[in-house]
Protein backbone atom coordinates (compact mmCIF):
# COMPACT_ATOMS: atom_id res chain seq x y z
CA UNK A 1 0.00 0.00 0.00
CA UNK A 2 1.30 3.46 -0.93
CA UNK A 3 2.24 5.52 2.20
CA UNK A 4 -0.27 8.00 3.63
CA UNK A 5 1.99 11.03 3.23
CA UNK A 6 3.80 11.95 0.03
CA UNK A 7 6.71 14.28 0.75
CA UNK A 8 7.18 16.18 -2.51
CA UNK A 9 10.34 18.20 -3.13
CA UNK A 10 10.94 20.39 -6.16
CA UNK A 11 14.67 20.90 -6.66
CA UNK A 12 16.69 23.20 -8.85
CA UNK A 13 20.46 23.26 -8.36
CA UNK A 14 19.96 22.70 -4.64
CA UNK A 15 22.77 20.30 -3.79
CA UNK A 16 23.95 22.52 -0.95
CA UNK A 17 20.58 21.94 0.75
CA UNK A 18 19.34 18.51 -0.35
CA UNK A 19 21.58 16.25 1.80
CA UNK A 20 20.57 18.01 5.02
CA UNK A 21 16.89 18.10 4.02
CA UNK A 22 16.77 14.39 3.23
CA UNK A 23 18.60 13.50 6.42
CA UNK A 24 16.01 15.45 8.43
CA UNK A 25 13.16 13.77 6.56
CA UNK A 26 14.42 10.26 7.20
CA UNK A 27 14.96 11.07 10.88
CA UNK A 28 11.19 11.52 11.36
CA UNK A 29 9.36 9.74 14.18
CA UNK A 30 6.39 9.34 11.78
CA UNK A 31 7.37 6.79 9.15
CA UNK A 32 4.33 6.23 6.91
CA UNK A 33 5.61 8.44 4.11
CA UNK A 34 7.33 8.33 0.74
CA UNK A 35 9.63 10.94 -0.80
CA UNK A 36 9.51 12.15 -4.38
CA UNK A 37 11.96 14.69 -5.82
CA UNK A 38 11.04 16.47 -9.04
CA UNK A 39 14.22 18.02 -10.40
CA UNK A 40 13.84 20.99 -12.73
CA UNK A 41 16.85 20.37 -14.96
CA UNK A 42 19.60 20.82 -12.37
CA UNK A 43 23.26 20.62 -13.37
CA UNK A 44 24.76 20.15 -9.91
CA UNK A 45 24.84 16.36 -9.64
CA UNK A 46 21.80 16.10 -7.36
CA UNK A 47 20.37 13.08 -9.16
CA UNK A 48 23.56 11.01 -8.83
CA UNK A 49 23.86 11.95 -5.16
CA UNK A 50 20.26 11.02 -4.33
CA UNK A 51 20.39 7.72 -6.20
CA UNK A 52 23.59 6.74 -4.39
CA UNK A 53 22.80 7.90 -0.85
CA UNK A 54 18.97 7.77 -0.74
CA UNK A 55 17.89 5.01 -3.16
CA UNK A 56 14.46 4.86 -1.49
CA UNK A 57 13.66 8.32 -2.90
CA UNK A 58 11.74 8.44 -6.18
CA UNK A 59 13.44 10.87 -8.56
CA UNK A 60 11.79 12.51 -11.56
CA UNK A 61 14.01 14.67 -13.75
CA UNK A 62 12.70 17.37 -16.07
CA UNK A 63 14.83 18.45 -19.01
CA UNK A 64 14.43 22.13 -18.08
CA UNK A 65 13.16 24.36 -15.30
CA UNK A 66 9.37 24.07 -15.49
CA UNK A 67 8.83 26.25 -12.41
CA UNK A 68 7.50 25.59 -8.91
CA UNK A 69 3.84 25.10 -9.82
CA UNK A 70 4.14 22.69 -12.79
CA UNK A 71 6.77 20.57 -11.04
CA UNK A 72 4.73 20.24 -7.86
CA UNK A 73 1.70 19.37 -9.96
CA UNK A 74 3.67 16.48 -11.43
CA UNK A 75 4.45 15.25 -7.92
CA UNK A 76 0.88 15.65 -6.66
CA UNK A 77 -0.55 13.79 -9.65
CA UNK A 78 1.97 10.99 -9.08
CA UNK A 79 0.88 10.62 -5.44
CA UNK A 80 -2.87 10.78 -6.08
CA UNK A 81 -2.59 8.20 -8.86
CA UNK A 82 -1.05 5.79 -6.33
CA UNK A 83 -3.81 6.25 -3.75
CA UNK A 84 -7.26 4.70 -3.73
CA UNK A 85 -9.87 7.27 -4.73
CA UNK A 86 -11.89 6.52 -1.57
CA UNK A 87 -8.92 7.12 0.75
CA UNK A 88 -8.03 10.68 -0.24
CA UNK A 89 -9.53 12.27 2.86
CA UNK A 90 -6.91 10.41 4.90
CA UNK A 91 -3.96 10.94 2.53
CA UNK A 92 -1.67 13.96 2.54
CA UNK A 93 0.83 15.79 0.38
CA UNK A 94 3.69 17.68 2.00
CA UNK A 95 4.83 20.39 -0.42
CA UNK A 96 8.47 21.02 0.42
CA UNK A 97 11.11 23.54 -0.63
CA UNK A 98 14.64 22.26 -1.08
CA UNK A 99 16.13 24.74 1.42
CA UNK A 100 14.55 23.37 4.60
CA UNK A 101 15.40 21.36 7.70
CA UNK A 102 12.48 19.71 9.49
CA UNK A 103 12.65 18.64 13.12
CA UNK A 104 12.20 14.92 13.93
CA UNK A 105 8.62 15.23 15.15
CA UNK A 106 7.39 17.57 12.41
CA UNK A 107 5.41 14.99 10.45
CA UNK A 108 4.08 13.31 13.58
CA UNK A 109 2.73 16.60 14.94
CA UNK A 110 1.22 17.94 11.73
CA UNK A 111 -0.36 14.62 10.69
CA UNK A 112 -1.86 14.25 14.19
CA UNK A 113 -3.48 17.67 13.75
CA UNK A 114 -4.76 16.68 10.31
CA UNK A 115 -6.27 13.46 11.66
CA UNK A 116 -8.11 15.33 14.40
CA UNK A 117 -9.59 17.98 12.05
CA UNK A 118 -10.98 16.22 8.95
CA UNK A 119 -12.73 19.35 7.66
CA UNK A 120 -9.46 21.27 7.37
CA UNK A 121 -7.82 21.19 3.96
CA UNK A 122 -4.31 22.43 4.68
CA UNK A 123 -1.87 22.83 7.55
CA UNK A 124 1.12 25.01 8.35
CA UNK A 125 3.82 24.39 10.93
CA UNK A 126 6.03 26.93 12.66
CA UNK A 127 8.81 27.93 10.28
CA UNK A 128 11.87 29.55 11.78
CA UNK A 129 14.84 30.92 9.89
CA UNK A 130 18.15 29.19 9.40
CA UNK A 131 21.38 30.58 8.06
CA UNK A 132 24.97 29.45 7.56
CA UNK A 133 27.96 31.00 9.28
CA UNK A 134 31.32 30.78 7.46
CA UNK A 135 29.72 29.09 4.42
CA UNK A 136 32.99 29.01 2.44
CA UNK A 137 34.99 27.32 5.21
CA UNK A 138 34.52 23.55 5.40
CA UNK A 139 36.06 23.40 8.88
CA UNK A 140 34.21 26.27 10.55
CA UNK A 141 30.99 26.15 8.54
CA UNK A 142 28.04 26.06 10.91
CA UNK A 143 24.29 25.92 10.40
CA UNK A 144 22.45 28.20 12.81
CA UNK A 145 18.85 27.34 13.59
CA UNK A 146 17.56 30.65 14.82
CA UNK A 147 14.65 31.72 16.99
CA UNK A 148 13.47 34.19 14.37
CA UNK A 149 10.14 33.45 12.69
CA UNK A 150 10.04 32.87 8.95
CA UNK A 151 6.32 32.08 8.61
CA UNK A 152 3.34 30.92 10.61
CA UNK A 153 0.99 31.06 7.65
CA UNK A 154 -0.15 33.45 4.94
CA UNK A 155 -1.72 36.68 6.17
CA UNK A 156 -4.04 38.62 3.81
CA UNK A 157 -4.28 42.42 3.82
CA UNK A 158 -7.02 44.79 2.70
CA UNK A 159 -5.08 45.73 -0.43
CA UNK A 160 -5.18 42.01 -1.33
CA UNK A 161 -1.49 41.42 -0.82
CA UNK A 162 -0.23 38.53 1.28
CA UNK A 163 2.68 38.30 3.69
CA UNK A 164 4.07 35.62 5.98
CA UNK A 165 2.53 35.95 9.43
CA UNK A 166 5.17 36.83 12.01
CA UNK A 167 8.01 37.04 9.47
CA UNK A 168 11.13 38.54 11.01
CA UNK A 169 9.86 38.50 14.62
CA UNK A 170 11.75 36.74 17.38
CA UNK A 171 9.90 33.66 18.59
CA UNK A 172 8.92 34.63 22.14
CA UNK A 173 5.93 32.32 22.34
CA UNK A 174 3.50 34.70 20.63
CA UNK A 175 2.76 32.03 18.01
CA UNK A 176 2.46 29.02 20.30
CA UNK A 177 -1.31 28.60 19.96
CA UNK A 178 -2.95 26.67 17.15
CA UNK A 179 -5.26 28.87 15.12
CA UNK A 180 -7.06 29.16 11.80
CA UNK A 181 -5.04 30.89 9.09
CA UNK A 182 -5.75 32.00 5.53
CA UNK A 183 -3.49 29.30 4.15
CA UNK A 184 0.01 27.81 4.38
CA UNK A 185 3.14 29.12 2.74
CA UNK A 186 4.26 27.04 -0.21
CA UNK A 187 7.70 26.61 1.36
CA UNK A 188 6.34 23.83 3.58
CA UNK A 189 2.64 22.99 3.50
CA UNK A 190 0.60 19.88 4.26
CA UNK A 191 -2.48 19.47 2.04
CA UNK A 192 -5.26 16.93 2.40
CA UNK A 193 -5.40 15.01 -0.87
CA UNK A 194 -9.21 15.29 -1.06
CA UNK A 195 -8.92 19.09 -0.78
CA UNK A 196 -6.38 19.17 -3.61
CA UNK A 197 -8.68 17.03 -5.72
CA UNK A 198 -11.52 19.44 -4.97
CA UNK A 199 -9.52 22.49 -6.05
CA UNK A 200 -8.18 20.81 -9.17
CA UNK A 201 -8.63 22.47 -12.57
CA UNK A 202 -8.08 19.89 -15.31
CA UNK A 203 -4.64 18.50 -14.40
CA UNK A 204 -3.58 21.49 -12.26
CA UNK A 205 -3.54 21.86 -8.49
CA UNK A 206 -1.20 24.82 -8.29
CA UNK A 207 -1.94 27.12 -11.22
CA UNK A 208 0.66 26.31 -13.88
CA UNK A 209 0.29 29.72 -15.51
CA UNK A 210 1.85 31.22 -12.37
CA UNK A 211 5.11 29.28 -12.96
CA UNK A 212 6.54 30.47 -9.61
CA UNK A 213 5.57 32.94 -6.85
CA UNK A 214 2.14 33.48 -5.26
CA UNK A 215 0.77 30.11 -6.39
CA UNK A 216 0.44 29.21 -2.70
CA UNK A 217 -1.82 32.23 -2.07
CA UNK A 218 -3.88 31.34 -5.13
CA UNK A 219 -4.42 27.76 -3.96
CA UNK A 220 -5.24 28.93 -0.43
CA UNK A 221 -7.82 31.41 -1.75
CA UNK A 222 -9.41 28.79 -4.03
CA UNK A 223 -9.67 26.30 -1.18
CA UNK A 224 -11.38 28.91 0.99
CA UNK A 225 -13.87 29.66 -1.79
CA UNK A 226 -14.69 25.94 -1.80
CA UNK A 227 -15.27 25.82 1.96
CA UNK A 228 -11.93 24.39 3.11
CA UNK A 229 -10.13 25.98 6.05
CA UNK A 230 -6.47 26.01 7.02
CA UNK A 231 -4.81 25.43 10.39
CA UNK A 232 -1.56 26.52 11.99
CA UNK A 233 0.18 23.80 14.05
CA UNK A 234 2.88 25.39 16.26
CA UNK A 235 4.25 22.09 17.56
CA UNK A 236 5.38 21.15 14.02
CA UNK A 237 8.66 23.04 13.71
CA UNK A 238 10.98 23.42 10.72
CA UNK A 239 13.77 25.75 9.60
CA UNK A 240 14.01 27.67 6.34
CA UNK A 241 17.24 29.05 4.92
CA UNK A 242 16.17 32.64 4.46
CA UNK A 243 18.93 34.55 6.27
CA UNK A 244 18.75 36.55 9.48
CA UNK A 245 16.71 39.67 8.98
CA UNK A 246 14.73 41.76 11.37
CA UNK A 247 11.04 42.43 11.59
CA UNK A 248 9.63 43.00 8.13
CA UNK A 249 7.67 46.18 8.73
CA UNK A 250 9.48 48.68 6.54
CA UNK A 251 8.96 52.23 5.45
CA UNK A 252 8.70 53.07 1.76
CA UNK A 253 12.45 53.76 1.42
CA UNK A 254 13.32 50.38 2.96
CA UNK A 255 10.71 48.67 0.78
CA UNK A 256 12.25 50.14 -2.37
CA UNK A 257 15.73 49.04 -1.29
CA UNK A 258 14.42 45.58 -0.47
CA UNK A 259 12.70 45.22 -3.83
CA UNK A 260 15.71 46.50 -5.78
CA UNK A 261 17.84 43.90 -4.03
CA UNK A 262 15.71 41.06 -5.37
CA UNK A 263 16.00 39.27 -8.70
CA UNK A 264 14.38 41.10 -11.65
CA UNK A 265 12.86 37.76 -12.67
CA UNK A 266 11.32 37.36 -9.22
CA UNK A 267 9.90 40.90 -9.32
CA UNK A 268 8.44 40.28 -12.80
CA UNK A 269 6.65 37.08 -11.78
CA UNK A 270 5.55 38.54 -8.46
CA UNK A 271 3.95 41.55 -10.18
CA UNK A 272 2.28 39.52 -12.91
CA UNK A 273 1.04 36.81 -10.58
CA UNK A 274 -0.44 39.29 -8.13
CA UNK A 275 -2.69 40.52 -10.95
CA UNK A 276 -3.57 36.95 -11.94
CA UNK A 277 -4.45 36.25 -8.32
CA UNK A 278 -6.98 39.10 -8.31
CA UNK A 279 -8.44 38.12 -11.69
CA UNK A 280 -9.15 34.60 -10.51
CA UNK A 281 -10.20 35.00 -6.92
CA UNK A 282 -11.43 38.47 -6.01
CA UNK A 283 -15.21 38.57 -5.63
CA UNK A 284 -16.82 41.68 -7.09
CA UNK A 285 -18.78 42.95 -4.08
CA UNK A 286 -16.09 42.34 -1.48
CA UNK A 287 -13.60 43.86 -3.91
CA UNK A 288 -15.67 47.04 -4.07
CA UNK A 289 -15.54 47.32 -0.29
CA UNK A 290 -11.74 47.30 -0.25
CA UNK A 291 -11.24 49.03 -3.61
CA UNK A 292 -9.63 52.17 -2.10
CA UNK A 293 -6.84 50.09 -0.57
CA UNK A 294 -6.41 48.00 -3.72
CA UNK A 295 -6.36 51.07 -5.97
CA UNK A 296 -3.83 52.95 -3.82
CA UNK A 297 -1.49 49.95 -3.64
CA UNK A 298 -1.71 49.20 -7.35
CA UNK A 299 -1.22 52.85 -8.30
CA UNK A 300 1.95 53.16 -6.21
CA UNK A 301 3.36 49.94 -7.59
CA UNK A 302 2.60 50.88 -11.19
CA UNK A 303 4.28 54.28 -10.81
CA UNK A 304 7.29 52.63 -9.20
CA UNK A 305 7.58 50.05 -11.96
CA UNK A 306 7.06 52.63 -14.70
CA UNK A 307 9.91 54.85 -13.54
CA UNK A 308 12.26 52.70 -11.44
CA UNK A 309 11.78 49.10 -12.62
CA UNK A 310 11.06 49.27 -16.33
CA UNK A 311 12.00 45.60 -16.82
CA UNK A 312 8.75 44.72 -15.01
CA UNK A 313 6.43 46.86 -17.18
CA UNK A 314 5.79 43.96 -19.52
CA UNK A 315 4.43 41.95 -16.58
CA UNK A 316 1.23 44.00 -16.87
CA UNK A 317 0.91 43.11 -20.54
CA UNK A 318 1.62 39.46 -19.76
CA UNK A 319 -1.15 39.47 -17.16
CA UNK A 320 -3.60 40.91 -19.67
CA UNK A 321 -2.59 38.23 -22.16
CA UNK A 322 -3.52 35.56 -19.61
CA UNK A 323 -6.90 37.12 -18.82
CA UNK A 324 -8.88 34.60 -20.97
CA UNK A 325 -7.22 31.68 -19.19
CA UNK A 326 -7.88 33.24 -15.78
CA UNK A 327 -11.52 33.86 -16.76
CA UNK A 328 -11.96 30.18 -17.62
CA UNK A 329 -10.42 29.07 -14.36
CA UNK A 330 -12.49 31.58 -12.40
CA UNK A 331 -15.67 30.31 -14.07
CA UNK A 332 -14.77 26.74 -13.17
CA UNK A 333 -14.14 27.75 -9.55
CA UNK A 334 -17.43 29.65 -9.29
CA UNK A 335 -19.30 26.71 -10.81
CA UNK A 336 -17.84 24.39 -8.17
CA UNK A 337 -18.65 26.90 -5.44
CA UNK A 338 -22.27 27.26 -6.59
CA UNK A 339 -22.66 23.48 -6.77
CA UNK A 340 -21.26 23.13 -3.26
CA UNK A 341 -23.62 25.77 -1.87
CA UNK A 342 -26.60 24.17 -3.62
CA UNK A 343 -25.74 20.78 -2.10
CA UNK A 344 -25.58 22.31 1.38
CA UNK A 345 -28.97 23.92 0.90
CA UNK A 346 -30.66 20.59 0.18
Amino acid sequence: MYPRVSVNIVAWNGMKFIPELLESIFAQTFVDFSVLIVDNGSSDGAEAYVREHFPQVAFLRNARNLGFAPAHNQAIRYAIEHWNENDLSDRFVLVTNQDLIITPTFLEEIVRAAESEPKVGSFQGKLRRAYTENPQDEVFREVVRSERIDSTGLMPHRNRTFTDRGAGEMDDGQFDESTDIFGPTGALALYRASALRDARYRDEFFDQDFFSYKEDADLAWRLRHLGWTSRYVPSAVAYHYRGMFGKERMGWVERIRNRRGKSPVRNWYSTRNHLLLLMKNQRIWSGLLVSPWIFWFELRRFVYVLFLETSTVRAYLAALGLFPAMARKRADLWKKRASRNASKAL
